[in-house]
């Protein structure tokens, strides 16, 4: 099918398919990151030609770019393209999360819930209810990517609408309200331990702690569902219009009496498998505990989620299809994965030449330069106050574009702004708060983004036609929104002078 669209003729709907028109010239997205590696390979080369050179404000160390265009770089190319594609982080987690999802939604259990979920909640609350889920899935990591996209896709189906309004709300709640949550996640350990080592630049007694961010965040939390709700009611749902693809939505009759069985089979043992997990992180000494660091964070949980995704799904869909009689031996769970898998193709071949792209982006040293590059110009441009954070947010939103990880970005930037603004009587708390809206902003629109790839690929699952062109056009809009509504409370906060966390002021005596 070809995506379709309602025109009704304002400014941001031709602004969006100028957006979509043009990224969809492009050739199709696997090539697209093919060209862009042979892009940087010749960039890299061109670069190193030149007395360019920065200083990486962490180490000290000077940064020059390193050239792929000659014999070291191309037996470099050479002998790790396979480690490239098998080490890029989203592969492994995507293939061992959707194995134990293939048996949940083999033995129908996966469509059996949704059917229930759809038939009981209310209309009106569909699509806050997307986000927001979401939103919170950042607490588990990647589980959001590989879970509540599609499933975002899957429920509007359902109902009625559109696959791809669905999905682009899911998104944007999981990688566009990236930093927001009412809970803790494990991006809150990293980001705090980067901005304290950064701080004792200027006070070497100086520590932020993990939830240094908590009460900013958990207001976000509410804001982005909300905002998200919005774009995706009133800009993005009205703009796709009926969808008329090739993919059958579920029928939405009631459930069965062996579908109800199943349903209880699953719940019983859902309640066991929660109740293992507790037994492994409550007590003191739980066997799903870091002895080193014996606290939630750094649990075996948060940090094998990806493996508890595989067990859960794999033992509820079992119990499922068992209560269901839908599962008549091991042939149809390992069917089930088999099928599962065979669904990834496409991403399969995305995923290669992208992880080729961002290995040789990284190896060169150019993300670094331009990071770096684009901190010295924010110093230098002399700014101050409200002003100085709003610019600070829109640089970091700028360079996520061209550098994926938040950590990896925070580890360049914290030691160059956090010194700064506590010169300047700001708290590293809040300068982190500032840094954290940019980078979650634009991920939903960068290429860079180590999901990206697997975004298309669902979107693809849909309308066969699209392109980054697609996907950039389709979530552009939750991006600006997102932006202007995070600006505004940040702005509330300061005028306000609230706390971003518990302990954790905005100012510090100059």
């Amino acid at each position: 099918m070809k995506l379709k669209f309602k025109f009704s003729g304002n400014i941001m709907n031709r602004f969006l398919d100028v957006v979509e028109k043009g990224g969809n010239i492009l050739p199709h997205p696997a090539s697209l990151f093919a060209l862009m590696a042979l892009s940087v390979v010749v960039i890299s080369g061109i670069a190193a030609q030149f007395d360019l050179s920065v200083i990486h404000p962490g180490t000290g160390a000077v940064v020059k770019p390193v050239s792929l265009l000659n014999g070291e770089g191309l037996r470099r190319m050479i002998l790790n393209m396979v480690r490239n594609f098998t080490s890029f982080a989203p592969l492994g987690t995507v293939l061992v999360a959707l194995l134990g999802i293939g048996v949940a939604e083999g033995t129908g259990f996966i469509a059996a819930a949704l059917r229930l979920m759809v038939l009981k909640a209310p209309a009106r609350l569909l699509t806050f209810t997307v986000v927001l889920a979401g939103v919170l899935s950042n607490t588990a990591s990647e589980v959001g990517y590989v879970l509540l996209v599609p499933l975002g896709a899957t429920i509007f189906l359902a109902v009625g609408r559109h696959p791809i309004a669905g999905l682009a709300a899911a998104f944007a709640g999981v990688s566009g309200g990236y930093s927001a949550n009412l809970f803790l996640g494990t991006i809150d350990p990293l980001l705090s331990g980067i901005s304290t080592e950064a701080a004792r630049i200027v006070d070497p007694s100086y520590a932020v702690n993990p939830a240094c961010n908590y009460y900013f965040m958990a207001a976000s939390t509410f804001i982005i569902a909300a905002v998200g709700t919005f774009v995706s009611e009133r800009i993005v749902e009205p703009r796709l219009g009926k969808y008329d693809g090739d993919e059958q939505s579920l029928e939405l009759q009631p459930l069965s009496a062996d579908e109800k069985r199943g349903l209880k089979f699953a719940a019983f043992t859902t309640l066991a498998f929660i109740a293992v997990v507790l037994w492994g992180i409550l007590p003191a000494d739980g066997v799903l505990l870091n002895p080193e660091q014996p606290d939630f964070l750094h649990s075996t949980l948060l940090k094998g989620i990806v493996t508890f995704i595989f067990l859960s799904a794999l033992v509820v869909g079992v119990a499922y299809g068992i209560g269901a009689r839908t599962l008549k031996s091991d042939n149809d769970v390992m069917n089930g994965m088999g099928k599962s898998m065979s669904t990834l193709g496409i991403y399969i071949v995305l995923t290669f030449f992208a992880a080729q792209f961002v290995s040789y982006f990284s190896w060169t040293n150019l993300g670094l330069i331009f990071a770096v590059k684009g901190a010295e110009f924010l110093k230098a441009i002399n700014l101050s106050g409200i002003p100085l954070m709003l610019t600070f947010v829109v640089v970091a939103a700028f360079i996520n574009l061209f550098m994926g990880s938040a950590s990896a970005k925070w580890a360049i930037m914290a030691p160059v702004f956090i010194p700064m603004f506590m010169l300047l009587g700001y708290t590293p708390e809040f300068t982190q708060v500032a840094y954290r809206i940019g980078d979650s902003t634009t991920n939903i629109i960068a290429p860079m983004m180590t999901y990206f790839a697997l975004i298309i690929a669902f979107v693809q699952r849909y309308v066969k036609n699209a392109g980054i062109g697609t996907v950039v056009a389709t979530m552009l809009p939750y991006t600006f929104a997102f932006m202007i509504a995070w600006s505004i409370l940040l702005i509330i906060w300061v005028l306000m002078e609230l706390p971003v966390g518990p302990g954790a002021g905005l100012r510090l005596p100059l």
